[in-house]
């Protein structure tokens, strides 16, 4: 009979990411008899499953270690009414079907169903692969579930609080240019300096990086170009006063009001009631 590996319901995610890794070292270990081959079309995936894009590429270099190797790695699963749940393992299982296999090894492990978020969240947190994208959003998933503060995570996940800040970060970005890193077309080392810009320019500079294939330095360089210009016209347009700031300092001059007028800022000096009286006057 298959032996069910019972996994202990913590309240905290270092207690949910060592039942997980408890589970995944029980799949390796000695005791054999609590792998099992179930039907691969009985399994459903994860429904939070935080991973939303998957590398055809990578995909097709897993199958093929699968079809000379064999599955190294049991899934982990666990078992409702009705069907199996997949809690991690998706690209194995994937893999797998496309293989045709109508079979595969698998941990069934005891489980709250409402953990299956947590778990899914670690488990992929612990991937080298996940996309900077998605990795963010699992750390903001987790922070919200938790309430942690980066520092907490870092420490939780054994990260670097910097690491956990930085990928944090990258959802300023807009969605177009998030897309963009999750299909691989833009590094995350490029996405960090796009981070400062409105939406208008990230887009426009990644374009750029894509069809010049520009270095983080070119990236640098366009931005320092960008703001330079920006505060050129700003400057300008400080510098030449609008007519209608022409027509205020007449108006004030013509009824001898002491006044100064700096970067759009009008300063009244009054000497005397009168002085505010006049003013008020020119204002009705």
């Amino acid at each position: 009979m298959a032996k069910h590996k019972k996994m202990a319901l913590g309240r905290g995610l270092g207690e949910i990411l060592g039942e997980v890794k408890e589970a995944y070292e029980k799949s390796i270990g000695d005791e054999r008899e609590s792998v099992i081959e179930l039907d691969i079309h009985s399994i459903v995936p994860n429904p939070y499953q935080p991973r939303k894009q998957f590398d055809d590429a990578s995909l097709e270099d897993l199958a093929n270690s699968i079809k000379e190797y064999g599955l190294l790695q049991p899934i982990l699963v666990y078992k409702d009414a009705h069907k199996y749940v997949l809690i991690a393992g998706e690209r194995r299982l994937r893999a797998s079907k496309s293989l045709g296999l109508t079979k595969i090894k698998a941990i069934v492990a005891d489980i709250d169903p409402s953990l299956l978020r947590e778990v899914a969240l670690i488990e992929n947190i612990q991937r080298e692969d996940l996309n900077p994208i998605d990795l963010a959003y699992a750390y903001q998933e987790l922070i919200n579930i938790y309430s942690l503060t980066h520092e907490e995570l870092a420490e939780r996940l054994q990260k670097s609080r910097a690491q956990i800040t930085n990928t944090l970060r990258l959802l300023n970005l807009c969605k177009d240019v998030q897309e963009m890193i999750i299909q691989g077309k833009i590094a995350q080392g490029h996405a960090k300096v796009l981070i400062s810009l409105d939406e208008e320019n990230q887009k426009k500079i990644a374009h750029s990086i894509v069809g010049q294939n520009l270095s983080v330095r070119d990236v640098e360089a366009m931005i320092k170009n960008i703001k330079t210009s920006k505060e050129k016209q700003n400057k300008k347009e400080i510098t030449n006063p609008s007519q209608e700031s022409l027509e205020l300092k007449n108006l004030l001059e013509k009824n001898k009001l002491n006044f100064s007028l700096n970067d759009r800022r009008l300063t009244i000096h009054f000497k005397s009631q009168e002085e505010i009286k006049t003013l008020l006057k020119l204002i009705k």
